[in-house]
């Protein structure tokens, strides 16, 4: 609470994509990148937690190991223990710490994320999607959830066979999603959800100002990796220029309000249910099939409200 309204001097990017991408490689060489810049780097790096044993390697910090003695750079690992959408359930919190300290540049770098696992974009200014050659077909482009979210695609591993057709394959979905090609459908059911308290999905900043890039790099050689760092700039530039809307800034604000408050509610009814052994009487409950789990929880509900 103290430090919040330290915040908002940060550059906050988002590395995210498949299992596997490069992402911890290309992290390490935008590091670099920043330094000679002249800027401070700090890494928020998340790795998957076994489901089973709930440990973690916490590995990515292996291929950052040159900036160790830097100490213009600050590299932390954290699990995700089970949250889901590619962060841990503490991310937002640590990066307000980050940026309240002074660190110039934040790199949040997901685990390997799915087609829908798309937090990390209500959270940073610019979302960098690494993409590789030999992802699939175009309509698996097209139909990967997580696409949408990028303010900058990254085909990594350009050297590979297959990076021209990855680009093309992009780029024919950036095509489609242009406005004037929705559907009326589409065009309806966003305009239903403006109200819609549960609303999730972040705003992106309009097309008049950005449109989504493509960059091919090479992480391990150290190649494209300028031509990334000027493109998150002008996102950056972009971003900032976004802002002076003030429907804009609200729905970004609307989603913190609506993630922190969504987790209170959670820790404070888990918290209620470890009360008097409030779990263990519904679970019995339902063993002995003596109420429906909806009711009971319809129950608890009203004793934590009231």
């Amino acid at each position: 609470k103290k430090l919040y309204p330290h915040t908002g001097k940060a550059c906050l990017i988002g590395i995210t994509g498949n299992p596997g991408a490069g992402k911890s490689t290309l992290t390490n060489e935008l590091i670099g990148a920043f330094r000679q810049r002249g800027m401070s780097v700090a890494v928020v790096a998340v790795d998957p937690s076994s489901p089973f044993t709930g440990g973690a390697i916490l590995g990515d910090r292996i291929r950052m190991q040159n900036h160790a003695t830097d100490e213009g750079v600050f590299i932390r690992s954290f699990a995700n223990r089970g949250h889901l959408g590619g962060l841990t359930s503490t991310t937002h919190e640590i990066v307000h710490v980050l940026d309240a300290m002074g660190w110039d540049v934040v790199l949040v770098e997901t685990v390997g994320v799915g087609q829908d696992e798309v937090e990390v974009q209500r959270l940073v200014q610019t979302t960098v999607v690494v993409m590789t050659p030999g992802m699939g077909d175009e309509i698996q482009a097209i139909k990967a959830g997580i696409l949408e979210i990028a303010d900058i695609f990254v085909v990594n591993k350009a050297d590979h066979h297959g990076a021209d057709r990855t680009v093309r394959e992009i780029q024919t979905m950036l095509e489609m999603s242009e406005p004037g090609n929705e559907t009326p459908e589409r065009e309806a059911a966003d305009s239903s959800q403006l109200l819609d308290l549960r609303l999730v999905h972040p705003a992106k900043i309009p097309i008049s100002l950005w449109k989504p890039t493509i960059v091919k790099t090479i992480a391990t050689a150290n190649q494209g990796i300028a031509g990334l760092v000027d493109a998150i700039w002008q996102h950056q530039q972009a971003f900032r220029q976004a802002c002076r809307d003030p429907w804009f800034v609200s729905q970004r604000l609307r989603l913190e309000f609506m993630e922190i408050y969504r987790r209170m509610l959670f820790e404070r009814g888990w918290s209620f249910l470890m009360q008097k052994k409030q779990l263990q009487t519904i679970l019995s409950k339902l063993s002995d099939k003596t109420a429906d789990p909806y009711t009971l929880a319809e129950e608890s509900l009203e004793k934590l409200i009231g």
